[in-house]
């Protein structure tokens, strides 16, 4: 079946409003692309909910809540599994030119326009900066006009200013959207997503997308800034994070089922990735309140 073609999505704010807020108490399928951008700006707050993120070539999990800024252009997937009862998406759409292609210049303007440099690696906003500007990006859902434009400038203040924070592409890779690239890449990490619980072979994928397996493995370094066993290994990965926070299987389960057939191979894998090992991270996971 041939895969539907991903293209810019395209993001239209409401009548009269320079911005998107949208708010969701629901998990929603949409007909988002798996693989998408866009040259809007995407702040994202989750209040208890769980999911996987893959942004550019970051890779993770979250459990109970969120704040990540997405900058323009930045190839993401949509990564909510679900919202925890009491739980809300909030999402902030905007072009980083919303107010005018010259007010972010100005002295005043300096270190948001800094924020905005900063989201093209994407950020991920740590606990104490979350907790004080995540209900305020809900309270825009409430907000028309000038008064929803004001707010949303002191959220970008305290955002801009804060060093709670972490890069999610903090390694120099610089991620660039191609548009001839992202119908490839899409269709591989689609694949990816629905198979790493498997052995996914070089030669499956590489004719998955008509190319020779050479060629494959340097397109595929050169689009991501990684090889194709480190990414397929980090979704094991961060799946297992995800079962080991909310299963009660035993960790060696948890590594089958994951799509490791070696134990030993997994907890070397899991602790490079996450800097601790298995066992710690299911006890910290337990004792962890937000």
């Amino acid at each position: 079946m041939k895969q539907k073609k991903p293209t810019l999505e395209k993001i239209t704010p409401s009548f009269n409003s320079s911005i998107l807020v949208k708010k969701h108490v629901e998990f929603l399928k949409t007909n988002t692309p798996l693989w998408h951008f866009h040259p809007e700006m995407e702040l994202v707050y989750v209040n208890k909910g769980k999911g996987k993120r893959h942004i550019g070539n970051h890779v993770s999990y979250f459990n109970n809540s969120q704040l990540v800024l997405i900058g323009s252009n930045l190839p993401h997937v949509g990564y909510m599994d679900r919202l925890t009862n009491n739980g809300s998406e909030t999402l902030i759409q905007f072009k980083p030119n919303f107010l005018g292609d010259v007010f972010f210049d100005i002295p005043e303007m300096v270190a948001v326009k800094t924020l905005f440099e900063r989201a093209k690696k994407g950020i991920r906003f740590n606990i104490d900066i979350k907790k004080r500007v995540g209900p305020k990006i809900e309270e825009l859902v409430d907000l028309e006009g000038a008064n929803r434009i004001i707010s949303f400038l002191e959220i970008l203040k305290e955002l801009a200013l804060t060093e709670d924070y972490t890069l999610l592409n903090a390694n120099g890779f610089a991620f660039e959207t191609l548009p001839q690239d992202s119908d490839k890449i899409e269709v591989i990490y689609k694949y990816i997503n629905q198979h790493f619980q498997e052995h996914i072979s070089l030669d499956d994928i590489a004719n998955l997308v008509s190319m020779t397996v050479p060629a494959f493995c340097r397109y595929f370094k050169k689009s991501t800034g990684k090889t194709f066993t480190k990414l397929v290994n980090e979704y094991r990965v961060v799946h297992a994070t995800k079962l080991l926070a909310e299963s009660t299987m035993s960790i060696t389960d948890v590594c089958y089922e994951c799509g490791f057939n070696n134990f030993s191979h997994f907890n070397k894998l899991f602790k490079e990735f996450t800097s601790k090992s298995a066992s710690v991270y299911r006890n910290e996971m337990k004792n962890l309140i937000q």
